[in-house]
């Protein structure tokens, strides 16, 4: 399982406040947080600025089994 949501809710945040201080569109965030998306097909530039915001890597976003970087 993607752990964006996860880490973003440990921040304190909501969908719409990391994609205001991201710049990648709630609706994107909504879609990989829900699996609408491959977050394996994500955009890199798309997950290192959601990445800059929530202050972690990028393999803390995927599962252990599943780390890519």
């Amino acid at each position: 399982m993607f752990k964006l949501r996860e880490i973003r809710e440990s921040k304190g945040l909501t969908r719409n406040e990391l994609s205001k201080l991201s710049g990648v569109h709630s609706q994107t965030i909504e879609a990989l947080e829900t699996g609408k998306n491959n977050p394996l097909n994500a955009k890199i530039s798309t997950l290192l600025a959601l990445c800059k915001v929530l202050k972690c890597k990028v393999k803390n976003l995927y599962p252990e089994e599943k780390n890519i970087a």
